[in-house]
């Protein structure tokens, strides 16, 4: 059976991979021979390769009101939160259907990461009853559908670190239990698998800690003891997948105490960290400021990496309506995103993948 009728195969797929992420899911409803295709990973290197893979960033975000009379009031004051996606390129926007869980509003404080094709979302509190979530849920992009994950193991654990390797699986580490005892446990769940394997422990608690991937490693960065409560470490701790260990604790990471939020690795062998108005760079073992913020962005509120890029969301100040941009770092200069009124509520948590 021909992908379609009177063309070559080839011609077909071409057609097929040009078409937008957001009717990928119309595709694979068509035929069974258009689902084999379009699920083979195959299919999405192709996609890479005629340039038709969007870059799109994922957001856990607020849900804003734009026909409330005041400024002030168009931000509940306990927000709502969605999932939204921008494409950073075309300064297009839109939202996910919402978790059936959770029809109302996300949890708060959850996480969001990409994997593959899919979007996965873990933990938070429960925006009704302030209970502390396990529950994980993925996003395919290919049924644009939610389904239930398998729940993260142990106790409930709030503030933790979590980030992706892109592909399969996802890492957290760290955060804190209900008694807010800082953690040094850590685990690792399989995506296509819907399985969670434990990890050895750091060797030492993390509360509040980032956790960014590079060279096949996790990297665990910052973050605060139970006795500390808040006053952030320098140091840093990677577990590496492949020999399934620690390394030992490096213990000037950061050129700083400070909340480690805002770090994330540029792709191009560097950290950045936000620190005020200035964006900087470690480079080898020197920190150096690399660019200063737009003048519409006194602070940021979320950050990530693109491809030899990095997409900041901030405001100009607290309580104000969010503002995007894209850092290039290759010549360190700013492009503003269009961000309409009703996607301008905060970000709490975020992901960067290509589909």
């Amino acid at each position: 059976m021909e992908l379609i009728p009177g063309l070559p195969h080839d011609i077909a797929l071409e057609c097929l991979i040009r078409v937008h992420h957001q009717s990928l899911s119309n595709l694979a409803s068509v035929s069974i021979k258009w689902k084999v295709e379009i699920e083979n990973p195959e299919f999405q290197r192709r996609r890479k390769v005629a340039a038709a893979a969007r870059s799109v960033v994922a957001l856990v975000q607020a849900h804003v009101d734009p026909n409330r009379n005041s400024a002030g009031a168009k931000y509940a004051t306990l927000p709502v939160y969605r999932v939204t996606l921008c494409e950073p390129e075309t300064s297009k926007w839109y939202e996910l259907p919402p978790v059936p869980d959770y029809p109302d509003g996300l949890p708060i404080f959850c996480h969001l990461v990409a994997v593959g094709r899919n979007l996965v979302l873990l933990g938070g509190w429960n925006p009704t009853t302030w209970e502390v979530s396990n529950s994980v849920f993925v996003y395919d992009f290919l049924s644009a559908r939610w389904r239930r994950g398998k729940d993260m193991p142990g106790s409930p654990r709030s503030f933790f670190g979590c980030a992706s390797d892109s592909d399969q699986t996802v890492f957290i580490a760290g955060g804190h239990d209900e008694e807010k005892n800082a953690l040094r446990s850590a685990m690792a769940y399989d995506a296509a698998r819907d399985n969670w394997k434990l990890l050895p422990d750091m060797a030492r608690e993390r509360d509040e800690c980032k956790i960014v991937f590079h060279g096949g490693r996790f990297h665990v960065i910052g973050g605060y003891c139970t006795q500390m409560q808040g006053r952030f470490e320098r140091s840093g701790e990677a577990f590496d997948t492949a020999a399934g260990q620690w390394s030992q604790v490096a213990e000037d990471v950061l050129n700083a105490g400070v909340c480690p939020r805002s770090c994330v690795d540029g792709g191009d062998n560097k950290l950045y960290v936000f620190r005020g108005s200035d964006v900087v760079a470690l480079e080898g073992e020197t920190w150096r400021t690399v660019a200063e913020l737009p003048a519409d962005l006194g602070s940021t509120a979320y950050v990530t990496a693109l491809a030899s890029k990095l997409f900041v969301v901030g405001s100009l100040s607290f309580g104000q309506p969010l503002r995007a941009h894209v850092l290039d770092l290759k010549g360190y200069t700013w492009t503003k995103v269009e961000m309409p009124e009703v996607f301008s509520g905060q970000v709490q948590s975020g992901s960067y993948m290509e589909i």
